[in-house]
């Protein structure tokens, strides 16, 4: 057999169908597959490298059930991980949602793929919505924290060991303390936005209030947070408290050690960035769809392509959520 003849005998339908064409896949679906392998391996290391940092920091790491507690429009309301399964819902849904647009691609049935994409496109822009929502939350804090001098966190409790919010019982103290602007910070860099109140404040409000108590993030044998004694707690404020900590940032954390807020920030914010450029290609796809592209061409393989990203995300997230929320 000359060059010429495989040239266009067999390079032209290596990937174009037939018996010994790879997994019986098309170009288009092969390079797919090798994208979310690679991606696949990604979030393993990601997910990895959290598992160890837990099991390292394992007795102080913070519980989701204490963390994850918020629900739209009801504040105040105690909801542990309530809002996280909804939205755990609605992406498991969207994924339905692109079998039943794929399915009916394979029919040739324009419409269903339709009106099935626009439900996997709502449920994409919904949970990356909810996710921006839950990021607002976090970093804004709830309840606010004191910070020590080893960069330990103590979350004051009532008698009952329900936490409490330190703007509930900090007493207001002269002070003259202004926050940095760039040309007056040190190094010429703007200083951080303050908290609401100092630890003087949280202090002196804490020793006029005797029914409240301070809760390390250390874990007891029952695997719950070691709550000090009265004076345990008082001689923990006054010789190791150096700060107020309110929500969580990349330096501190109310919630416990930096180190999560960092995962969970770079974590969720990843898979989000994921969802929403499915959300992105999803909406081209579907303009296509509208347009009557795949229709012409006779195959919907595009949808199907598009599709197989869209349950790679879906099934990423499960494993962040087992991960990051309930284990």
């Amino acid at each position: 057999m000359d060059a010429t003849a495989v040239k266009t005998g067999t390079e032209g339908k290596i990937w174009g169908g037939g018996d010994s064409q790879p997994l019986k896949a098309s170009y288009g679906k092969m390079m797919m597959w090798f994208f979310i392998l690679s991606d696949a391996l990604t979030f393993s290391g990601f997910l990895a490298a959290y598992g160890f940092s837990r099991f390292k920091f394992i007795n102080q790491w913070p519980i989701a059930d204490e963390v994850f507690t918020h629900f739209p429009f009801l504040h105040g309301v105690d909801a542990p991980m309530y809002y996280v399964a909804l939205m755990t819902f609605i992406l498991i849904f969207s994924s339905v949602t692109m079998v039943l647009a794929v399915d009916a691609g394979h029919q040739m049935k324009k419409n269903k793929v339709i009106w099935y994409m626009f439900f996997t496109i709502l449920g994409g822009f919904v949970f990356v919505g909810s996710q921006a929502w839950e990021w607002a939350n976090f970093i804004s804090g709830e309840y606010g924290a004191i910070e020590t001098k080893g960069g330990k966190i103590l979350q004051v409790v009532n008698a009952e060991g329900e936490q409490v919010a330190l703007e509930s019982f900090a007493v207001e103290l002269p002070s003259d303390r202004t926050q940095l602007t760039k040309s007056e910070a040190l190094w010429y860099e703007s200083e951080s936005s303050m908290p609401d109140f100092e630890l003087a404040e949280v202090v002196e409000g804490f020793k006029a209030n005797p029914d409240l108590l301070v809760r390390t993030q250390m874990l007891n044998e029952a695997g719950e947070k070691t709550i000090l004694s009265r004076e345990a707690s008082l001689a923990k404020l006054e010789n190791d408290a150096i700060g107020v900590v309110q929500g969580a940032n990349l330096v501190h954390n109310e919630y416990g050690p930096p180190l999560f807020a960092d995962f969970f920030f770079f974590i969720t914010g990843f898979h989000g960035f994921h969802v929403f450029s499915g959300v992105i290609i999803n909406i081209i796809i579907f303009i296509n769809v509208i347009l009557g592209t795949y229709e012409r061409r006779g195959s919907y393989e595009m949808v199907e392509k598009v599709g197989l990203y869209w349950h790679f995300v879906d099934l990423v997230w499960v494993f962040v959520f087992t991960f990051f929320y309930l284990v």
